[in-house]
């Protein structure tokens, strides 16, 4: 076989490089495959909205009940659980020169109000695999937020309006333990070790640390007013607690329940949200109207960045690679998809009205 000519082997080489990269799988943003989905609630619209992570595509919109909020998905990914509440959307109370809420004399911003449906209250259950609501589990009244435990047998949820936490047994249905805690109780979170759970209650800022064994309260300490949310970094006794009001991110001591470092946020923050990356080099805060993502290294504490995104950022989560991160923007009804190596938002992905919440599900390679 005679040996080709210098031209006629460059276009032989050439081609076969498009045959090759044609039939290779498609490279997006320097990964070859994203195999997970995004569930993103939409408090407004009542349904739940599913986000392909390889594309940033809309897949499937879930229908699920009233003002759904909370969201997180079981250990093993087969189910999304929703907090779902009959309480209607109320404008925010007003805050005094502190930023302290200031509530009505003898109750808080929504206990009489006459036209809540308790019936619709209760932690919503999403079968991944049929996108589709398949029950609901009574878990007290008005459930905003919840978090699992380690194992995945159990709800532990907020409940708003009554000033209590919720321990629900997933097989059962049934509510296996009530605790009390302060006024507007809101963030949950499990503890890396599944030992514990934390609540945090909005107006006074009291922060209640729940044993798992006994389900008493073995810590209680306070930050400033309006703290949404929790997240912690493995193994070293650190969380993170945003205080809305102040513009403020606590770092706390897991170990002996207080306060170690009030971390001042950038002017305009109302930090909601707290992440840490699944590599635990740094920290991103939701900063609310002011339309950004902080960055922090979590141990020197370091503001590092702010990310412009979408309108009034709520709920953020990580890829599980922690390439990319995800906001929930509720008065544009979008989704902003942030480029953690760069630092930039790169697409904007339409959901429901008010998007809320979001919760990565894991998808089959």
């Amino acid at each position: 076989m005679p040996v080709p000519n210098r031209f006629a082997w460059l276009c032989y080489t050439r081609v076969l490089g498009v045959v090759l990269i044609a039939a290779s799988p498609i490279v997006v943003h320097g990964q070859t495959s994203r195999n997970y989905q995004v569930f993103v609630s939409n408090e407004r619209s009542g349904d739940v909205t599913v986000i392909n992570g390889s594309d940033f595509k809309v897949v499937g919109t879930i229908p699920v009940g009233k003002r759904p909020r909370g969201i997180q998905s079981s250990p093993d990914g087969k189910t999304v659980y929703v907090a779902l509440s009959g309480t209607p959307i109320a404008a925010p109370p007003q805050l005094d020169a502190h930023g302290n809420p200031i509530f009505r004399r003898g109750g808080d911003d929504d206990d009489d109000n006459a036209n809540s449906d308790k019936a619709a209250d209760g932690i919503g259950v999403v079968d991944v695999g049929q996108k589709k609501l398949t029950g609901k589990i009574s878990a007290g009244s008005d459930p905003e937020e919840f978090s699992l435990s380690k194992d995945g047998s159990r709800l532990y949820v907020s409940n708003e309006d009554v000033k209590t936490a919720s321990v629900i047994n997933i097989a059962t249905g049934k509510v296996e333990h009530i605790i009390l805690v302060g006024q507007e109780p809101e963030g949950v979170a499990t503890t890396p070790d599944g030992k514990q759970f934390y609540v945090t209650c909005e107006a006074g800022g009291e922060i209640f640390v729940v044993d798992v064994a006994s389900y008493k309260t073995i810590g209680q300490f306070k930050v400033n007013v309006r703290p949404r949310s929790v997240d912690f970094l493995p193994g070293t006794g650190i969380g993170f607690i945003p205080s809305e009001s102040f513009a403020q991110l606590n770092v706390i001591d897991t170990v002996n329940f207080k306060v170690l470092k009030i971390i001042t946020l950038p002017e305009g923050s109302r930090p909601e949200r707290v992440r840490v990356a699944p590599n635990g080099r740094k920290v991103y805060v939701s900063n609310g109207r002011a339309g950004t993502v902080s960055v922090l290294d979590s141990h020197t504490y370091e503001l590092l960045n702010s990310i412009k995104v979408g309108t009034r950022p709520w709920g953020i989560v990580i890829s599980p690679d922690g390439k990319y991160l995800y906001s929930a923007n509720g008065p544009s009804n979008d989704v902003s998809v942030v480029d953690l190596a760069a630092d930039k938002e790169i697409a904007r992905v339409k959901a429901g009205a008010s998007p809320w919440g979001l919760a990565i599900v894991p998808t089959a390679h």
